[in-house]
């Protein structure tokens, strides 16, 4: 006769399964998610609108050289990509993390959007393709809006229960 194998032992509780996230981490993970997609399509603008650079450069510092002019140009593609690829990586971490429930993760997501809010205001003083920071500003409110809905009355229940087994 078969016997079924335990899976827990005998006078042990298992641990509850966590609860599925409310609709406002749900819609706070989508707006992550849309953060990261924005975050690429900065990258994207900035590979594209490249020959705007110079333009912006020469206006901003019209008595830089042929070769400072370049490496201007070099120094803002550069830091934009790895900037952007950066941040999509963080986006997607911190939507996989908030969807889950994990309890530093609102906490980390804020002090980013803190950064992010900060980069926001410098890039204004930045040398930048226009269209880079129209994007900037979408991502940001996409940031705002996800924060928001992670520190809302209705998902700090999801955040306060035990993490579940791994």
């Amino acid at each position: 006769m078969y016997q079924p194998y335990p899976s827990a032992p005998e006078g042990s509780v298992p641990e509850p399964s966590r609860a599925e996230p409310p609709a406002s981490v749900r819609n706070a993970v989508r707006l992550m998610y849309a953060g990261a997609a924005l975050s690429a399509v900065v990258v994207i603008v900035t590979l594209v609108s490249i020959a705007s650079l110079k333009g912006a450069i020469l206006t901003k510092y019209p008595h830089y050289t042929s070769t400072q002019v370049h490496n201007a140009e070099v120094a803002a593609v550069v830091t934009s990509v790895i900037g952007g690829v950066i941040a999509v990586g963080l986006w997607l971490w911190m939507a996989w993390a908030n969807g889950r429930g994990r309890r530093w993760a609102r906490i980390v997501a804020a002090v980013f959007f803190a950064i992010n809010t900060l980069d926001l205001i410098a890039s204004f003083a930045r040398i930048h393709a226009v269209g880079a920071v129209i994007v900037g500003v979408l991502v940001w409110l996409a940031g705002l809006g996800a924060i928001v809905l992670l520190f809302n009355k209705q998902s700090a229940p999801f955040f306060a229960q035990r993490p579940a087994p791994r």
